[in-house]
């Protein structure tokens, strides 16, 4: 089938859902639905469910979900409050729902994210029959001053492991079958300034790759088969070009600050983005081939990006071939569409959608 259908939602309120379709015949981007929802709940992070039926979103103070009962037909389920610190619900703390990741397997668990203040607890979810957010079970505790902003499962899903940008640390957790979770241990980052915001695994389970907001750079981790717990191989690549002016010369403020990392299908290869602090400025995007074995072989590029990237430059590739890579930018509200082929990047369509806020991660529906 030509047609296939993405899915973003914004940084900013009034809250919204947008589907775009891709033609990748045509080449061709275009908005065919925008689902209003709740209007304080605007989603910076969504992701889907083992089924594609239920939507999860990161809503300012809230954990929301949608049911998808097609591209164009999305209905609110869900959503609840942040229940690990009353703090966290207040209106006068800047505490923000900023990721969650959706379990593919049985009990699929949803697990959380808050950030900035108050937000040293990860919140885990159970789900209904038909998948919407049901029951806060369990709210796990990091430490004082953690920020998770991402995190990611072994294959096995016996094993979580969580980026803390605040603690510059990695955690590593391991799941219970009710779907809660016991902590196993955690890992300083490599270097005082790095800023652990994203990981990604490999298929095999043998490497973790951590992307360092403030490093810019991907640090790449071997697991130990043992511990289970991730020990860093001091090979690590620029998310920006080396020798660039990184810092603000007036405020000595970091210029950039790197995104998202994710694999593509086949697990071959792995994107990484980073955004700029500064309109005028570029984020980059990167692409790295990995062995079989999971570790990475070589960085092919490192190429700018149209914008800043605002909040966002998420990279998202599709799910079901290495050819498809989307990029949103919510600095002019930009979905592009990239194709992946003999490891060159190409920009293929564009489509900017001028709605406030919009141009968070883009999710993929078929």
């Amino acid at each position: 089938m030509p047609l296939h259908h993405l899915m973003i939602g914004t940084w900013t309120p009034p809250g919204a859902i947008f589907t775009v379709q891709f033609d990748d015949e045509k080449l061709e981007l275009k908005l065919v639905k925008k689902t209003d929802i709740p209007q304080d709940e605007p989603i910076s992070w969504m992701t889907f469910d083992h089924a594609k039926k239920n939507i999860y979103g990161a809503a300012m103070k809230k954990w929301s979900s949608f049911a998808v009962k097609s591209p164009t037909e999305i209905v609110h389920e869900a959503s609840h409050i942040m229940s690990h610190d009353p703090q966290a619900n207040s209106a006068e703390t800047n505490t923000r729902a900023i990721f969650l990741l959706a379990a593919k397997q049985p009990p699929y668990a949803v697990y959380c994210n808050p950030f900035y203040k108050h937000a040293g607890y990860g919140n885990i979810f159970s789900v209904s029959g038909s998948g919407a957010l049901e029951k806060n079970i369990q709210n796990y505790p990091y430490q004082e001053n953690t920020g998770i902003h991402g995190m990611v499962f072994d294959p096995t899903e016996t094993y979580l492991y969580s980026a803390d940008l605040t603690a510059n640390k990695l955690w590593t957790h391991r799941t219970l079958p009710s779907g809660e979770v016991e902590l196993i241990g955690s890992v300083d980052a490599p270097d005082a300034g790095d800023h652990p915001r994203w990981v990604a695994m490999h298929p095999t389970g043998n490497y973790l790759y951590a992307l360092m907001e403030a490093g810019n750079r991907i640090c790449e981790y071997v697991i130990d088969p043992a511990t289970h717990m991730p020990v860093y191989t001091h090979h690590s690549f620029p998310l920006i070009p080396p020798g660039i002016p990184d810092r603000d010369p007036q405020t000595g403020k970091g210029l950039y600050r790197a995104d998202v990392c994710a694999l593509t299908f086949s697990g071959k290869y792995m994107f990484a983005s980073s955004r700029a602090n500064k309109f005028e400025l570029t984020g980059y995007i990167a692409a790295f081939k990995l062995r079989d074995c999971g570790s990475i072989e070589r960085q092919i590029l490192l190429n700018p990006t149209p914008t800043s990237g605002g909040h966002s430059n998420a990279v998202a590739p599709c799910d079901w071939s290495d050819e498809w890579l989307a990029i949103t930018d919510d600095q002019e509200g930009w979905i592009e569409m990239y194709r992946w082929k003999d490891e060159f990047l190409h920009r293929v369509a564009r489509l900017r959608i001028p709605e406030p806020g919009f141009g968070m991660n883009a999710i993929w529906y078929d």
